[in-house]
């Protein structure tokens, strides 16, 4: 029986099997895979009716969050960095302290910031705000140097002839990042360069080196490429994807609480569950 969605499962009681009913009907199985993946992306078709289904069954499950998403922020100023793209480092906070960081180039939109490096730690976002905990992300714009360095980039930057302090910055950040950078700084664009003390140099040079955004969601499934929780995998067993309690009854993909960074990781699980379920209630294991 295909094309239709499953309303219920039962174990059919003192002996092995499971009995399934359908919009179009029953049928009686003696081995099950459960394959309905997460919520993330329900445009194609994924509605988490999986979650249900297993918990009726009683398996365990963890709360599904959007992962590997965009992370909405607080600052009003992200309206006027729509469309910027930037090399630089991710680094997340919950309550003060590091939960997660990557690199790579940072999207930022008109309500936050996007790009791999955020989805890979967005996750452990989703998490702490699910917590009712206060979530941070700190940007490197130039993780490539260090702090110090940067205070002599723009010393140097500032004896030149003439420039004013958003001149300074032209040819190192995008043109709409620079008097933003500079406002969170304290410093006026049109200030000649000249007149910066060492003290402005330095609080310039800590947000270049630590723009820190104050995260107040994450964007919903339908942004979402993957889920963080699901069937808690203690309750199956790794080898073979058999629940531990039902025989016969095995699980793959995405309705399993597992969840890897970008790069294929949860593709790469998608199919090598799905292959140890299909091997093992194929008597094949």
């Amino acid at each position: 029986m295909t094309d239709c969605g499953p309303e219920t499962i039962l174990a059919r009681p003192g002996t092995a099997g499971f009995n399934v009913k359908t919009p179009d009907g029953s049928f009686a199985c003696d081995r099950l895979i459960l394959a309905a993946g997460s919520k993330a992306a329900p445009v194609t078709g994924s509605d988490g009716s999986g979650y249900a289904l297993a918990g009726a069954l009683g398996y365990r499950i963890v709360k599904p969050l959007p992962a590997l998403v965009q992370l909405r922020c607080r600052e009003k100023y992200y309206k006027r960095l729509q469309g910027i793209r930037t090399d630089g480092a991710v680094i997340l906070k919950v309550d003060g302290k590091e939960a997660a960081r990557d690199a790579g180039e940072i999207q930022l939109t008109d309500y936050g910031i996007s790009g791999i490096p955020v989805f890979q730690v967005s996750r452990f976002a989703a998490v702490a705000l699910d917590q009712g905990r206060r979530v941070e992300a700190v940007l490197d714009l130039c993780p490539e140097f260090s702090f110090g360095e940067v205070c002599g980039m723009l010393e140097e930057r500032s004896q030149r002839d003439g420039l004013t302090c958003g001149e300074m910055l032209n040819g190192w950040f995008n043109k709409k990042l620079i008097p933003v950078l500079l406002t969170q700084a304290g410093i006026a664009p049109e200030l000649a360069a000249r007149s910066l003390k060492p003290a402005q140099i330095k609080l310039l040079a800590s947000w270049i080196k630590g723009w820190t955004t104050q995260v107040l969601a994450v964007n919903p499934f339908a942004n979402a490429q993957v889920c963080c929780g699901g069937v808690d995998v203690r309750q199956v067993h790794p080898r073979t994807m058999e629940g531990r309690l039902h025989r016969g009854l095995y699980f793959a993909g995405e309705l399993l609480d597992v969840d890897g960074i970008c790069g294929g990781y949860n593709l790469q699980w998608a199919w090598t569950s799905g292959a140890l379920a299909g091997m093992n209630a194929g008597g094949n294991g």
